[in-house]
């Protein structure tokens, strides 16, 4: 792991693999702090490894205040552009940093326009972002015809997550944003939280709506997680209401979390697996299709998945492990450290 810092401004880019192509996340706030920045290169890399391609993750941080972010991000822009240029990073906007401020990068970085074509109500990549943890969830549940889910972090993929479980039979019992929780038994309509969000956004929950750790609790066969890196630590690891935990943003569940898990029998999906799938997209054949990546991103995810639980350490090591597999093909060492959050 490497850390560039940025001379004409107060910002940071954490490489986790020497001299190879990276890919990530910028994010902007009065402070940012390299340890997050390098568990997320750690995940990217990881998931890049899943899908067998030779990159390695980056995670960017900008430094200012929300009066001087506009200023700091053009000049964060303006100095790795030739990075973006040269094929040696591409970023996606984060938290704090509007996507069109990022415009001159992505008009270099050399990816597939695939991932950003429409797709139904939303991109290719935002699509992707919900099939890969609904596929993921039912390869380890069996199917989800009938089964109960829940989704803590409604956020931009929400919409198109909650879509893709229903249209696999699944219920949505309950979502969570960071403006609350709303638990419905009899579950809750895709369609009309797909309205909700984009009218309301976070508010979509109310005025009445439940405490947002609450969602934490509700039964379900399936909990899709991503509020936030770590928001499953092991004290709410021990008090899951769902069977299992899929992420649909890196860095759900912290290391303890991830044992607790364990002991108590509830499965515990990589995210470095279940978010994956967007990067099929971005990096795709200039020949290939919206529905060639869709059922490609599918069998691939469902593929991994059903290898790496016959691993004799169980779904989240034998994942890791097949990752480290790729890895050793192309790289001299191995990164120091597995994809959990801190």
């Amino acid at each position: 792991m490497s850390i560039h810092k940025l001379t004409s401004t107060n910002a940071f880019v954490a490489f986790d693999l020497e001299d190879a192509p990276a890919a990530g996340i910028v994010r902007s706030a009065p402070k940012i702090l390299q340890g997050g920045a390098t568990d997320l290169a750690r995940s990217l890399t990881y998931a890049f490894a899943t899908l067998e391609m030779k990159r390695g993750g980056a995670s960017a941080g900008i430094n200012a205040k929300p009066d001087e972010r506009a200023d700091a991000i053009a000049a964060f822009v303006s100095e790795v552009t030739p990075m973006a240029a040269d094929g040696g990073l591409v970023l996606d906007a984060a938290k704090g940093v509007p996507a069109e401020a990022l415009a001159p990068l992505q008009a270099v970085d050399g990816r597939s326009e695939l991932a950003a074509s429409d797709h139904g109500a939303d991109t290719l990549a935002t699509h992707l972002a919900g099939l890969g943890p609904v596929t993921s969830a039912a390869t380890v549940t069996g199917g989800l015809d009938g089964k109960q889910v829940a989704i803590e972090g409604f956020g931009a993929a929400g919409p198109a997550l909650a879509e893709a479980a229903a249209a696999q039979g699944a219920t949505v019992v309950a979502i969570a944003t960071t403006a609350g929780a709303e638990i419905d038994a009899d579950g809750l309509d895709p369609t009309a939280l797909r309205e909700r969000w984009v009218e309301h956004g976070d508010a979509m929950v109310g005025d009445d709506a439940d405490p947002a750790w609450e969602i934490f609790g509700v039964t379900a066969d399936v909990l899709f997680a991503g509020s936030k890196m770590g928001a499953i630590n092991h004290e709410t690891a021990g008090k899951l209401g769902a069977s299992a935990v899929v992420p649909h943003a890196p860095l759900p569940f912290t290391a303890r979390a991830l044992a607790v898990m364990q002991r108590a029998e509830v499965i515990a999906v990589p995210d470095f697996v279940s978010t994956a799938a967007p990067l099929l997209a971005m990096w795709a054949e200039t020949e290939a299709t919206a529905d060639a990546v869709i059922a490609a991103a599918g069998d691939t995810v469902k593929r991994v998945i059903d290898e790496a639980a016959e691993h004799s350490d169980g779904l989240f090591l034998g994942a890791c492990h097949r990752a480290e597999t790729f890895l050793r093909s192309w790289r001299d060492e191995l990164p120091f450290g597995r994809p959990l959050a801190s």
